[in-house]
């Protein structure tokens, strides 16, 4: 009886000798060449990802690498994703980044003030996402960078981005200010998303935000150029000036016609916007105009804007543009 535990105990001493040096040989002595991108689909078997390993010329041997895995490597489960192969790693180091799901990640940025329908351009052109998708709802994306991985769906990125606003929007609203303008989220958000539209100044957000604060409390036309041209294009650039049948169009978003805010944002805004009209700057002012340098001059009265606009008109004349 100890004769037969003696030679079952050598067998298997054997075998997991064989299985070491195979492992070693034929998995842990072989070494990635060249840098480059290898992506296991989701589902994929260990030998499936050991197969397409040796047929695109990374490892010697797909049963030494199986054989790896079953004897030296982790109980974790190979991860799917693209993972990076870099010059000079072991058969045991890529065992290692399948395991711990150590995949590439891609970036997407969504600049502040970009509208809805060039969000969708953006991701339908980013040819590494997977699937179709609609324009979001205007205002429920939130500004930022965002990663990804290759074959991901753009609609989960999508809403990724949302539940991020979401988040945000709802802590912006908690520090709120007292006495603000806007009395719920959504129309903070709305105003949000004029004042990133009127002031590509970020020290003057908070200025425009009491300004528009201000004319929303008193019940004043908020008179937003931006408003004006979003239903016309969406958000995206006019390439043009503005006409009058435009200024005096009659519909949801246009505040030299309509007064209060428009019926929904006419972008999205980033976290700074929204903060300014959460806690706006105290001020008196109710008119603004261009200043020349991508600011605005400020006014309390009707008078001091009129004096402005004539120096603004007077910047324009030496541009040559009136």
């Amino acid at each position: 009886m100890k004769k037969l535990g003696l030679v079952a105990g050598l067998v298997i001493a054997a075998f997991v000798a064989v299985g070491v040096y195979l492992g070693s040989t034929m998995l842990g002595g072989a070494t990635v060449k060249v840098e480059s991108s290898f992506v296991i689909p989701a589902g994929a078997s260990v030998s499936a990802v050991a197969q397409k390993l040796e047929d695109e010329g990374h490892i010697i041997s797909a049963d030494g690498f199986v054989l790896r895995a079953k004897l030296l490597g982790s109980s974790d489960p190979i991860q799917a994703g693209e993972f990076k192969l870099a010059p000079g790693m072991s058969q045991a180091q890529i065992l290692q980044a399948f395991q711990s799901g150590d995949v590439i990640r891609r970036f997407i940025t969504i600049p502040e003030g970009m509208p809805s329908i060039m969000v969708q351009e953006r991701l339908m052109a980013e040819e590494l996402l997977t699937g179709d998708i609609e324009a979001p709802l205007e205002g429920s994306i939130l500004p930022d960078t965002y990663a990804f991985e290759r074959g991901q769906s753009r609609a989960s990125l999508i809403e990724q981005m949302q539940l991020a606003m979401d988040k945000y929007l709802a802590e912006a609203w908690a520090e709120r200010g007292p006495d603000i303008a806007v009395e719920t989220m959504r129309d903070a958000l709305i105003l949000a998303s004029v004042v990133e539209k009127e002031t590509g100044k970020p020290s003057e957000r908070r200025m425009v935000a009491g300004l528009y604060s201000n004319r929303v409390k008193t019940g004043m036309l908020l008179q937003a150029d931006p408003t004006i041209i979003y239903p016309i294009t969406k958000g995206k650039p006019l390439g043009r000036r503005i006409r009058q049948s435009e200024i005096a169009a009659v519909n949801g978003y246009n505040t030299y016609t309509r007064v209060g805010l428009p019926e929904g944002p006419i972008t999205n805004p980033g976290r700074e916007s929204i903060a300014a009209v959460l806690n706006p700057e105290t001020t008196s002012a109710l008119f603004m105009v261009a200043d020349g340098t991508g600011g605005h001059m400020f006014a309390d009265t009707l008078a001091e804007h009129n004096a402005n606009v004539e120096k603004w008109y007077a910047i324009r004349r030496e541009r040559g543009e009136m």
